[in-house]
């Protein structure tokens, strides 16, 4: 878990994905169309891998486990979640106030 929330504040905007998600590509592609430069974790292909994403279902509760996205340091949730601040509107407040994006 302490590995995880390192790697989830390392930057404005981390998204932990695995190679083969077409969800996480899509998330990944709509962060970055408000101009936002996201580091991304792929959970697949790193060493302790299996162990993230054991943390990513357990301790933050993500079913499935990705994508996971972390904004502002914050834990904000996976797709379902992305997609609703985006059709609220209130993604892109969110990207600006984690210092993602200027206006």
């Amino acid at each position: 878990m302490d590995v995880l929330m390192m790697l989830g504040s390392a930057n404005s905007v981390v998204i932990f994905t695995k190679t083969s998600c077409c969800m996480s590509y899509s998330i990944n592609k709509l962060i970055r169309s408000f101009g936002a430069n996201p580091t991304i974790y792929e959970i697949d292909r790193l060493p302790n891998g299996k162990q993230i994403e054991k943390a990513l279902t357990t301790a933050l509760g993500c079913n499935p486990s990705v994508p996971a996205v972390f904004i502002g340091k914050e834990f904000v949730g996976g797709s379902n979640e992305i997609m609703s601040l985006n059709i609220q509107g209130k993604l892109k407040p969110l990207l600006i106030k984690a210092n993602a994006i200027w206006i």
